[in-house]
């Protein structure tokens, strides 16, 4: 049973980040981009390639792959979201996304292939560990750091209350000189940044898959809206609770129930609060 809790908070802590990354966009953008989750894929699939096989170190191999994340975040922000919004109010963006989400993943899979291939060892450890293999901590402590570094950065630098202004009135902060469509591009590339760090850390339990993105798109979606778009610490709560959910599911009842639960779950809390847990009718994404 310890074994299923520890699986479900690793699976959560991916969710939480997934969710923290949705936030970060959407804060400057109004914008939920569905290529989410395949700045993770990317993340873990390029790690692999560098480390595995092109047999870098692994600290340079998580750097090459966090700027991949990176710019792919940017190219988000400039191919399927600036153009978008600059030609429309509509939410058109959700094509726009949807569009760039797919041809990264059929790109990916025609490169590196279909089937899952396994994720090397970043730290020196026998295989024997159980709980304390590598697999399920180093994801936990990654999206720990970078939830904390984050609130830091929104809290104690310039430019992240430049961003708590543009996300509390994107109109106001452009009357007074801030440039808003720089502000949202550096946020595009910071959840990139997140993507593909946490996509690194959780390489060992996620595999290098081409098409983990769109289930990290779905589930981080899902953790974002129960926690409460905009909230940060509902998007960690949130994660943690759908992993530690659909892990128990999958244990009690069999993999085919996992996305039914985690679907009921969102469901259930719409219904009850469809701003989500820790969300506000009036929503202030920071």
């Amino acid at each position: 049973m310890l074994n299923v809790v520890v699986t479900g908070l690793a699976i959560g802590a991916l969710y939480a980040a997934c969710a923290l990354a949705y936030n970060v966009m959407f804060s400057t953008s109004k914008v939920l981009s569905v290529t989410t989750g395949h700045i993770f894929m990317l993340g873990g699939v390029f790690g692999a390639f560098f480390i595995a096989d092109l047999g870098l170190p692994s600290v340079l191999g998580l750097l090459l792959a966090v700027l991949i994340g990176a710019a792919f975040g940017l190219l988000t922000e400039v191919v399927a979201v600036r153009r978008v919004l600059n030609r429309s109010d509509e939410h058109l963006w959700l094509l726009s996304t949807l569009a760039l989400a797919i041809m990264v993943q059929q790109a990916v899979g025609l490169w590196w292939g279909t089937e899952p291939r396994p994720f090397p060892r970043l730290i020196p450890q026998d295989y024997g560990q159980g709980l304390w293999d590598q697999k399920y901590w180093l994801p936990i402590i990654a999206v720990a750091v970078i939830a904390v570094a984050l609130e830091a950065f929104y809290r104690f630098t310039l430019a992240g209350k430049i961003f708590i202004a543009v996300a509390e009135d994107a109109y106001a902060a452009r009357a007074r000189g801030i440039a808003t469509d720089r502000v949202r591009a550096f946020s595009y590339i910071i959840a990139g940044v997140i993507g593909a760090l946490t996509g690194f850390a959780a390489g060992q339990l996620t595999f290098a898959y081409f098409a983990l993105g769109l289930t990290l798109t779905l589930n981080g979606f899902i953790a974002v809206a129960v926690g409460g778009l905009g909230s940060n610490v509902g998007a960690m709560l949130g994660g943690l609770a759908l992993g530690l959910l659909t892990t128990g599911a999958t244990y009690f009842f069999g993999g085919e129930y996992q996305n039914t639960i985690a679907v009921g779950l969102l469901i259930a809390v719409l219904l009850i609060k469809p701003e989500g847990v820790f969300g506000s009718k009036s929503v202030r994404p920071v």
